[in-house]
C-alpha cells in the first residue's frame, strides 16, 4: 500500500444499498410496475424483515404513466428502508375512458399483497402516493377501499385498501376544473377519452371520479396529506382546499401544505394536461 492514499471504512452490511426489479407484469392486460427494494441485490429475502411499501402512480393525464419519471427521488425512500412500486396503468388516450386506470392500480395493490412474501413487503403497511393525475388515483384509492364496484376478478380474495395517502398537485373537483374543458388543447377529445362518447353523462361521470363527491358521511378513512404549489397554472390549488374541507368537515385525518409560487410538475407556466 501507497502512504498518503486515504482509506475508507467498509459496508459489509450493505446497508443502504436498493435493488431495482422492472417490468413486472402484475395484470392480464399487460400493466407493468417497477419495484425499488431496500437491499442488496442477491440478499435472501426469506431472511429480512418486511418493509412498509409506498405505491406510486405518476401523473400522465390519465394515460401512460412514465414509470422512471421519478425514480432518482423515490429512490432515497428505499435507502430509509421502504420499498416503492411505481405503476403504469391503461391510458385514456388509447381507448380506455374512467374507471380503467383505477382499476388497474387497484389490481396491482393487490398484485402485491399477493406476492408480500415474494418481495418481502408488508401488506398491512401499503401507502399510495402520486402527482397531478395519479393525485387523483390515490385521493380515490383512499377514499373506496375494497368497494365491491371497483374490484376486477384479479387477486380478488385480497384487499385493495392503503393505510395512508400523499398527494401532490391533484385533480380533487373534475366538475369544477373541467367546466370550461375547451380550455385545454383538443378539449372535446380530451373529455370523450375520459368519460365516453356520451356527453349527457359527463357530468354524472365527472362527479363519480372526482375525491371531492366521494367522501361518505361518517365513513374512515385512512389519514391523508395533500400538497400542491400556489402558482400551478394548470390544477389550481383550489383543488387542494375543497378536498381538504370535506375530509374535516367529515372528521377524517388531513394535513396539507402549499408550495409557494410552485407550477405544475414539468410545466412552466403551460396550459398542457400532462404530468
Amino acid at each position: 500500500m501507497i502512504p498518503g492514499i486515504p482509506h475508507l471504512t467498509m459496508n459489509p452490511a450493505l446497508t443502504g444499498q436498493a435493488e431495482l426489479l422492472e417490468h413486472i407484469v402484475y395484470s392480464e392486460n399487460g400493466q407493468e410496475l417497477s419495484l425499488l427494494l431496500p437491499w442488496a441485490p442477491g440478499d435472501d429475502r426469506s431472511k429480512v424483515n418486511p418493509c412498509p411499501l409506498i405505491l406510486f402512480v405518476q401523473g400522465s393525464a390519465w394515460t401512460s404513466p412514465n414509470l422512471g419519471y421519478e425514480i432518482p427521488m423515490l429512490s432515497h425512500y428505499a435507502e430509509e428502508g421502504i420499498a416503492v412500486a411505481t405503476v403504469k396503468h391503461r391510458s385514456a388516450a388509447d381507448g380506455h375512458p374512467f374507471p380503467a386506470f383505477l382499476l388497474d392500480v387497484k389490481c396491482a395493490i393487490r398484485f402485491l399483497k399477493a406476492h408480500a412474501a415474494e418481495y418481502a413487503i408488508d401488506p398491512e403497511h401499503i401507502a399510495a402516493f402520486g402527482t397531478s393525475s395519479g393525485g387523483n388515483t390515490v385521493c380515490l384509492l383512499g377514499l373506496t377501499g375494497d368497494d365491491p364496484e371497483l374490484k376486477t376478478r384479479e387477486y380478488a380474495s385480497f384487499s385493495d385498501s392503503v393505510c395512508g395517502v400523499v398527494s401532490c398537485f391533484a385533480p380533487t373537483d373534475l366538475a369544477a376544473l373541467f367546466s370550461n374543458y375547451r380550455q385545454f388543447p383538443q378539449g372535446e377529445q380530451m373529455m370523450s377519452g375520459y368519460f365516453g362518447k356520451d356527453r349527457d353523462r359527463w357530468e354524472e361521470e365527472l362527479q363519480k371520479w372526482s375525491p371531492v363527491y366521494r367522501v361518505k358521511e361518517g365513513a374512515a378513512y385512512p389519514p391523508f396529506l395533500l400538497l400542491h404549489g400556489t402558482g400551478d397554472p394548470v390544477v389550481p390549488c383550489s383543488q387542494l382546499d375543497a378536498l381538504y374541507l370535506k375530509l374535516k368537515e367529515n372528521g377524517n385525518r388531513v394535513d396539507a401544505c402549499y408550495v409557494d409560487g410552485a407550477e405544475h410538475e414539468g410545466i412552466s407556466g403551460g396550459r398542457s394536461f400532462g404530468h
